[in-house]
């Protein structure tokens, strides 16, 4: 049952990191739109990743992490697991985050610049290199 929820848990995590990937790109291209069709069509894209994609594989990631760590809990004492559970956790924040520049888009209330969304865009590269680096070499 283990390796069945592991595999599941790497499935929900590769489609969250997905969205997190593409909806920070789609900020940029919206914000550089300049007609109304194209922002219109660009919160739907946004509301649709978001609610369809990015919200249900994050609860499953989740979800199954927590059952691998109810499975497996001396991770639980590592050091590794603790700061890969940080990154999770600034992962969460950083979705979050996102859903509320998805709220002030749909208003057309977007403040900021494609530039910003473009460095913005990398944050979850940053997690990513860290989680699995961390899993897989287990350093601490």
């Amino acid at each position: 049952m283990y390796l069945w929820i592991k595999a599941f848990h790497i499935m929900a995590i590769i489609t969250w990191f997905a969205g997190l990937f593409y909806l920070p790109r789609l900020f940029v291209y919206h914000a550089q739109s300049e007609d109304s069709i194209s922002r219109e069509r660009f919160k739907v894209m946004e509301r649709k990743l978001y609610r369809g994609i990015m919200n249900p594989s994050m609860l499953v990631a989740l979800a199954l992490g927590i059952w691998l760590l109810y499975l497996q809990p001396v991770w639980l004492s590592q050091g590794w697991m603790h700061a890969k559970l940080t990154l999770v956790v600034l992962l969460v924040g950083y979705h979050h985050m996102c859903g509320a520049m998805l709220k002030r888009f749909a208003v057309d209330a977007n403040t900021r610049s494609h530039v910003f969304y473009r460095w913005f865009n990398e944050a979850p590269v940053l997690a990513l290199v860290g989680i699995v680096l961390l899993v897989v070499l287990k350093p601490f």
